[in-house]
């Protein structure tokens, strides 16, 4: 054991290899330690209601759908979220949020998360009314559902239909929930004409502005009927009810909830109002360490083969050559 440790001693580059080799062993089990820290764990809400089949955006010069524009973003969003950031999707339609899933981790399941967002659909809806104020009843109780607490990023263009009216204006002075949720307004500021498709998807027409005309006759009688779309089309320009993106009502809707706004033009913005955001909880979690071991193995592999003394070494070969540079110019 003495002539181990002699040896190691005298020759130094040997030393620093074989614990520079120790160490990648090492972090081949990819060793870890509980620490506590912030868990940042979202529910990312998608309308598909078919007022998002709205033709006003744009991506690259080529017209976009807001949920075709919304797909993209996500798309983008989910590509800078750090590794540990946990994300659940959920689609609205109706008054209710769907959750596809409880959060799950967004590196180790990137492409399913992506494939998910590829498969957004408005036929998927189960039902042709968009009554987002409502939906915040259902969507509380759907994250009190999860394993573990998560943050709300709700993606929608703010359109209510039908309308909202005395009989049909959900009351969430009581809301027990929506503390930083955070809303991201999708859509133009320009009223379009919302498309009409057939189940193939096929255009038909438009919707007409009938369709979201209030019944408060019925609401007090019947919440099923509250303002349901009729199947009308809209026989011309006049007769089109044009859609936009309605910021004031998010933006008041999210005052009353203690939540924030924000447009969803563009990712950076996005990300600028997650970061408003609390996190969801703080727990422990684990922490990898074979990088850092990665890291010490590959400065110890450098080092063994660095003279001991660098600075001294670099003065004495430049001392040497600069000697026989003047031993050579000699006569």
């Amino acid at each position: 054991m003495y002539k181990l440790f002699n040896y190691l001693r005298h020759r130094r580059d040997v030393t620093l290899l074989t614990a520079a080799l120790l160490l990648l062993v090492f972090s081949l089990f990819n060793p870890k330690v509980p620490i506590k820290r912030d868990i940042y764990s979202y529910i990312f809400v998608v309308d598909i209601s078919q007022s998002m089949n709205v033709i006003d955006m744009s991506l690259n010069g080529k017209p976009l759908s807001r949920l075709a524009y919304l797909q993209d973003t996500l798309h983008k969003l989910i590509s800078e979220l750090p590794c540990g950031t946990n994300v659940s999707i959920g689609v609205f339609a109706g008054v209710s949020v769907a959750a596809l899933y409880t959060p799950i981790e967004v590196c180790e399941n990137f492409d399913a998360i992506k494939d998910t967002i590829d498969h957004f659909d408005w036929r998927t809806g189960w039902s042709g009314n968009s009554r987002i104020r409502s939906s915040m009843l259902t969507l509380a109780k759907t994250i009190r559902s999860f394993p573990a607490p998560a943050q709300v990023v709700y993606f929608t263009d703010g359109e209510e239909a039908p309308r909202l009216h005395v009989f049909n204006r959900e009351d969430l002075t009581t809301f027990q929930g929506g503390e930083d949720w955070l809303f991201v307004g999708i859509g133009s500021d320009k009223g379009s004409a919302i498309p009409k498709y057939d189940a193939n998807n096929q255009l038909i027409g438009y919707w007409d502005n009938d369709s979201f005309a209030m019944q408060p006759g019925i609401a007090q009688i019947s919440e099923s009927n509250l303002g349901v779309r009729n199947d009308s089309v809209a026989g011309g320009e006049s007769d089109r009810y044009l859609s936009k993106l309605d910021e004031t009502y998010l933006k008041e809707l999210a005052g009353e909830l203690n939540g924030f706004y924000v447009r969803g033009d563009s990712v950076s913005n996005i990300l600028g109002a997650m970061q408003k955001q609390k996190p969801a909880r703080r727990d422990k979690a684990d922490f990898e360490l074979r990088w850092i071991l990665a890291a010490f193995a590959g400065i110890l592999f450098v080092l063994a083969y660095t003279p001991k003394h660098p600075i001294r070494e670099l003065r004495l070969r430049l001392a040497n050559f600069i000697t026989r540079r003047r031993q050579a110019q000699s006569p």
